[in-house]
């Protein structure tokens, strides 16, 4: 019985951290087709999810806190366009995230690229102090610029 339970919460907790991060698309272009129909922002993500401390505590400050997720799921798309040192990516996944990279001209991480439904660049944001409110009081002021 104790096992039953201990699996039970494994697989309950395993299903918390996947429906956490499902709102994140990596795919650039299924995501604009998106933003499109739904006629949301985009958010990109430049990030070097595992070495780049900096977007390590944007994502735990940021986009793990209800406050975004609820933000998110009513105005925007998330695409997340990673750079990892050791987790495995596609070829398909790195070479899209090369171009737009080379595209949107990032120089560092974490690099937050705002575009409109159109996919027009409305603005460019990085890491800020303030968490979840100072993040979207600074996208709201991208979007009605």
């Amino acid at each position: 019985m104790k096992r039953l339970l201990l699996v039970g919460t494994i697989v309950f907790l395993s299903a918390a951290f996947v429906r956490a991060d499902s709102n994140w698309l990596t795919n650039y272009d299924e995501a604009k087709t998106k933003a499109k129909s739904d006629n949301k922002f985009l958010l990109l993500d430049f990030t070097g999810s595992d070495w780049c401390g900096w977007c390590k505590r944007l994502k735990a400050e940021v986009f793990s806190k209800p406050q975004f997720q609820d933000y998110a799921a009513k105005n925007l798309v998330l695409v997340e366009l990673d750079f990892p040192r050791a987790k495995p990516q596609t070829q398909e996944v790195k070479k899209q995230n090369m171009q737009l990279a080379s595209q949107y001209r990032i120089e560092g991480f974490p690099t937050i690229v705002v575009l409109n439904a159109d996919g027009q660049k409305i603005g460019e944001l990085g890491y800020m102090e303030g968490g979840a409110e100072a993040f979207i009081a600074a996208i709201e002021k991208l979007r009605k610029s």
